[in-house]
């Protein structure tokens, strides 16, 4: 992976805004990268991903291919996204549980947060470190997130509780588990789903 030239396109098809500070060099093919982004050095960012304005991302972070990362987030060390998340503008992630200014903690201290592939996270919601958001889980916005999110649920609220599932292709499943675009689940659990075959 290489970063192209800021204002233009690289040779892996990179194109920076001449706002951005991009010091990282693992940048995937087709990444688009807005105004007044910030990377850092040692951030790992994948193919085919639109990082909106304002975000930043800190060395450690790490995002898999064609995510969309909105307005105003700051990914930090520590915090894995996978591939296909939606992260809305404003979302909130944190890296430490109980931070104070005279205690710095360690690099390995700091909870690691994953987002699993095609979860979506509204905007501005909060995230708190050590948690994982399942695949294709569903966030609303403003929900506060304090622990896990099954893959499939919907959560709302702070903090944030199951309201439902979704969909593989957003939609809100109703009661009988079969999505209007035909894909079909089945409950595994009481607080889990699958797709079937």
């Amino acid at each position: 992976m290489s970063a192209g030239a800021p204002g233009g396109s690289g040779p892996s098809g990179v194109r920076i805004h001449p706002t951005a500070l991009v010091e990282s060099a693992q940048i995937g093919e087709g990444t688009r990268i807005w105004a007044f982004v910030h990377v850092l050095p040692g951030a790992v960012i994948g193919r085919s991903c639109n990082l909106c304005d304002y975000v930043y991302v800190e060395g450690g972070a790490r995002i898999g291919d064609h995510v969309t990362i909105k307005n105003h987030v700051a990914v930090w060390d520590g915090v894995r996204i996978e591939d296909e998340v939606f992260v809305g503008p404003s979302v909130t992630f944190t890296n430490v549980k109980n931070p104070r200014v005279g205690f710095k903690k360690r690099r390995e201290e700091f909870l690691p947060t994953v987002i699993e592939t095609g979860a979506t996270l509204g905007a501005g919601s909060v995230i708190l470190c050590g948690v994982r958001v399942g695949c294709y889980a569903m966030v609303a916005a403003g929900a506060v997130v304090i622990r896990d999110v099954a893959p499939f649920q919907m959560v709302a609220g702070n903090p944030a509780a199951p309201k439902g599932w979704a969909c593989v292709c957003g939609a809100r499943l109703p009661e009988r588990l079969v999505c209007g675009c035909g894909r079909r689940y089945r409950a595994t659990g009481p607080s889990s789903l699958e797709p079937e075959p």
